[in-house]
């Protein structure tokens, strides 16, 4: 057995507890130099294997911060005593605002992921605009479709918004696609069906299958004009209902469970309700939701939604959900372009145009729905919230320099900010916004 006494001495212990042996020749230092280096490479490896369990560790939270931020994968945040089930935002505009150059910032300015903020503030639900060939490109079904995998995966209920049109349709304009123009009316029903059944299939098959379905956008006066106008002809019900049916059978056709939905605007106004709804039940048309749009600064007061709303759910007994609503934070403007409320006698009263009168509103709002009859008032979606007036985000898709009429009615700041307003989800979600209004 070899001892080490020091680098000059080495002794070869049998039997005795001490010798007294000189070095031959140089073999101390050569063992000497053996074993420093058998030490340094044991070092070495130890920093290897340190600096490569290091390197796993930062990819790791790497990878855990990614998925929070980017792709959260959480529910959004939810209470049993939640108030409304429904707390959605219409998000359309999202993919041209990002890639136009918008990002967004939650409560502590950080940048982060709409969707991560939006479930923080107790947002579970995302409505989605489709237009059959649109100009732009945007509102597309490609461009629906890969948002559509965004929503779910921030585990958020999907609203699909279905216009029938390659642009907006609303109670002004419901034009037809420009590949159906020539249609009669038996094809236009059967490229209604068709179309509808392609896109909900298309959808489900990615796994973003939408949980409710709106067939046509603010369609009092009829969708598909001239074909499905309420035009006071005498088979005005018939022919939209006709239209409608064929639609409501592409998405059950889809193999699809979503429920389907109908909308009108002016959610004030219950004599329109009655008198479209009683028609369109009348002529058969099966659907599981009224949706309403109602906007204070067009639609009467909060009054007249509750009292539509009241009578709605003891008439019909259907799920009511106010799909979409909105009101200013600022009468200032972002892009040039002039806003649709930019005066202050344009302001509902009791409502400035500051965060804290955007915030009473849509508190306002929400309680008004909460409190319907039967507990039908199902929730509420607010129109456009993250839609920012940057340059290349304008309205009109056949004119890419058109302006935004809408950024200082968002809940995002024109620097992409969450307003304080936004905690109102929260409140509706069961939860205390993190900060008061």
């Amino acid at each position: 057995m070899i001892v080490w006494d020091s680098p000059e001495n080495v002794c070869v212990k049998k039997l005795v507890p001490s010798c007294d042996v000189k070095p031959v020749g140089n073999l101390g230092q050569d063992i000497d130099w053996s074993m420093r280096m058998e030490i340094n490479t044991r070092k070495f490896v130890r920093i290897v294997i340190f600096v490569s369990l290091l390197g796993i560790f930062f990819a790791v939270v790497s990878v855990i911060y990614f998925n929070l931020t980017a792709n959260p994968k959480t529910k959004p945040q939810e209470s049993a005593n939640a108030r409304l089930g429904i707390r959605g935002v219409d998000i359309s505009s999202l993919p041209k605002v990002e890639d136009h150059g918008g990002v967004f910032y939650n409560d502590d300015g950080r940048e982060q992921d709409i969707f991560h903020i939006l479930a923080d503030h107790g947002v579970n639900y995302v409505r989605l605009k489709l237009w059959h060939t649109p100009a732009s490109g945007y509102n597309s079904l490609e461009r629906v479709k890969a948002v559509a995998q965004r929503v779910k995966a921030a585990d958020m209920g999907f609203l699909l918004d279905i216009h029938y049109s390659d642009t907006w349709a609303d109670p002004s304009k419901q034009y037809k696609p420009a590949a159906w123009e020539e249609l009669d009316y038996d094809q236009l029903e059967g490229a209604v069906h068709d179309y509808t059944q392609e896109v909900v299939t298309e959808l489900k098959v990615q796994g973003t299958d939408p949980d409710i379905v709106q067939i046509g956008n603010e369609i009092p006066n009829g969708m598909l004009w001239d074909t499905g106008k309420m035009d006071g002809a005498s088979d005005q019900f018939e022919r939209l209902s006709g239209l409608l049916k064929a639609g409501i059978a592409g998405v059950r056709d889809s193999g699809s469970s979503a429920r389907i939905m109908l909308h009108l605007d002016k959610g004030g106004n219950n004599d329109l309700y009655r008198w479209w709804f009683d028609g369109m039940i009348a002529e058969g048309v099966e659907f599981d939701v009224i949706g309403l749009s109602f906007y204070v600064y067009w639609h009467g007061e909060l009054d007249d939604l509750s009292d539509n709303l009241n009578d709605l759910a003891g008439r019909y007994g259907k799920d009511l959900i106010v799909v979409e609503t909105a009101y200013p934070y600022t009468l200032a403007d972002q892009d040039g372009f002039d806003n649709l409320l930019r005066q202050s006698d344009q302001l509902a009263e009791g409502y400035p145009a500051t965060v804290e009168g955007q915030a009473a509103w849509l508190e306002d709002l929400m309680q008004v729905v909460e409190d319907t009859p039967g507990g039908l008032g199902k929730g509420v979606f607010y129109w456009e919230p993250a839609w920012l007036g940057l340059p290349g985000c304008g309205w009109d898709p056949e004119n890419p320099s058109s302006g935004n009429g809408w950024e200082n009615q968002a809940l995002f700041d024109f620097g992409g900010k969450a307003l304080s307003s936004l905690g109102v989800f929260l409140e509706f979600a069961g939860l205390a916004p993190d900060s008061p209004r």
